[in-house]
């Protein structure tokens, strides 16, 4: 958190008046109401049913499987090397691409655990059925409903056949070599070539990556367990090879290993088109199949968007004020109260206390994820009994974190940076049972301030 001093043109502190918000350090009570000011990033509230059964059968699953597989695989790499003192830089890297991995599939999970739970998707069919029950005669929903009829075989391949550098260098050189052609085809600029060869070139190097082969084998298992049924993709690229099979012939056989061969390629870049090797023949069936996938999205994207906006049209004649519109990284305003919530067979409580992140260093062995800087290890009673984070019933979403907690006084009483694990399916609706946004308790920065980083100053000027 950052605390901002404002400055005249003279390099004096600024007054600015009755414009700041005033840091109180006990923060809100049990019950007290609470105000959040911030620009929530988006939300996918009016989504039709025909919509959501999409994002619950492939658009979020997916995803969140992919993202699974690959955090399953970056964690195995990080415990073979961890305990090598020679690889700790790596290893510290390798942590960080985890953390990057495992916060989407955090949200992905979350959103598509919540699509699955009959009492949250029912709770959106039976909106959508009133709705409906005051519009009769209008069809708009009928209409989405066709337009994902033809989407729907279509989202395996909008998810998997996308490149990513997780599927593999194979997969993602696959697609540079068909955005080279297009280029040669369509006699692209030569500066834009030039990049994207040399790009395809350090590729080529790494084919034969026993890493990036595991990637590459890895994203053949899911195609085959999660495309469309009759989907034949899959099948033209291994004729008659089983996966592992393929992906030993494609290494052995493709000659683009070779450097000779790949200057050889580029030299005679007319002629690609007609080149026979493994690697560019499966490069024109995957990367063709995923424009068709994309072209089609494209291709309905004005109809669904004005359908989208009539429906949404039809939702607020029907209950007015009642409901916000969606978030689109707009100013908003929340109102809400700080509030505990039900949580794994116990009573979460609306403020927690620093014992819990010592809880957690000493009851994991002090291991990662729960390991604590040198400068933490010491800490005082008082800093162990202070409040370090509340909770609230406000409605926020992503695009909030860094927004201030502030009560009726205009006081900062807290600083959002996330929502409970439960406020996941915020993203299509709002259970405000067990939804809650997450603060630093104004306590917990008051407490680090003074206990942690000394910074007697700034906690003289609090007090």
């Amino acid at each position: 958190m950052t605390f901002w001093r404002a400055y005249d043109e003279q390099g004096n502190p600024l007054n600015t008046g009755k414009n700041y918000l005033k840091f109180n350090k006990k923060g809100a009570a049990e019950g007290e109401p609470v105000f959040v000011v911030g620009n929530p990033g988006r939300t996918e509230r009016y989504r039709t049913v025909s919509q959501l059964t999409y994002d619950r059968d492939y658009r979020y699953p997916l995803q969140y499987k992919f993202l699974k597989n690959r955090n399953d695989m970056l964690m195995r790499k990080y415990h073979t090397i961890k305990s090598d003192p020679t690889k700790e830089y790596e290893a510290q890297e390798l942590l960080n691409d985890v953390a990057n991995v495992a916060n989407s599939m955090k949200a992905f999970g979350g959103i598509s655990k919540g699509l699955k739970d009959p009492a949250l998707f029912g709770r959106k069919v039976e909106m959508e059925n009133f709705i409906r029950s005051k519009a009769p005669g209008v069809t708009y929903w009928d209409e989405m409903a066709k337009q994902y009829e033809t989407l729907n075989p279509q989202g395996w391949a909008i998810t998997y056949l996308s490149p990513s550098p997780y599927r593999g260098v194979h997969f993602t050189v696959m697609h540079d070599l068909m955005n080279y052609k297009e280029m040669v085809k369509n006699n692209g600029p030569q500066d834009k070539k030039d990049k994207l060869k040399s790009t395809i070139i350090e590729k080529f190097t790494k084919l034969n990556d026993p890493e990036q082969i595991e990637y590459f084998t890895l994203f053949l298992n899911e195609v085959k367990e999660d495309a469309y049924p009759g989907d034949m993709t899959l099948q033209k690229v291994l004729g008659k090879r089983s996966i592992n099979e393929y992906v030993k012939y494609l290494v052995k056989e493709t000659k683009f290993t070779e450097e000779k061969q790949v200057t050889k390629l580029f030299e005679k870049e007319d002629k690609m088109e007609k080149d026979d090797d493994p690697l560019m023949e499966a490069a024109a069936i995957f990367v063709s199949r995923y424009k068709e996938a994309t072209q089609l999205f494209q291709n309905s994207g004005p109809a669904r968007q004005s359908l989208e906006a009539k429906i949404a049209n039809q939702a607020f004649k029907v209950y007015g004020d009642q409901l916000p519109p969606d978030a689109t990284f707009t100013l908003r305003i929340s109102d809400g109260v700080i509030k505990g919530y039900d949580y794994n067979g116990t009573k979460a409580p609306v403020v927690t206390t620093f014992f819990g992140l010592y809880d957690r260093y000493y009851s994991f062995n002090k291991e990662f994820p729960w390991t604590l800087p040198e400068r933490w290890q010491n800490p005082s009673m008082e800093l162990l009994m202070s409040p370090f984070n509340t909770v609230s019933t406000n409605d926020i979403i992503g695009g909030n974190s860094g927004s201030p907690l502030i009560n009726k006084n205009r006081e900062a009483v807290g600083l959002i940076f996330d929502g409970n694990i439960e406020s996941l399916p915020g993203n299509f609706i709002f259970d405000e049972e067990v939804n809650r946004t997450v603060s630093v308790h104004a306590g917990g920065i008051y407490a680090a301030l003074k206990y942690i980083y000394k910074a007697d100053r700034i906690v003289a000027e609090i007090d």
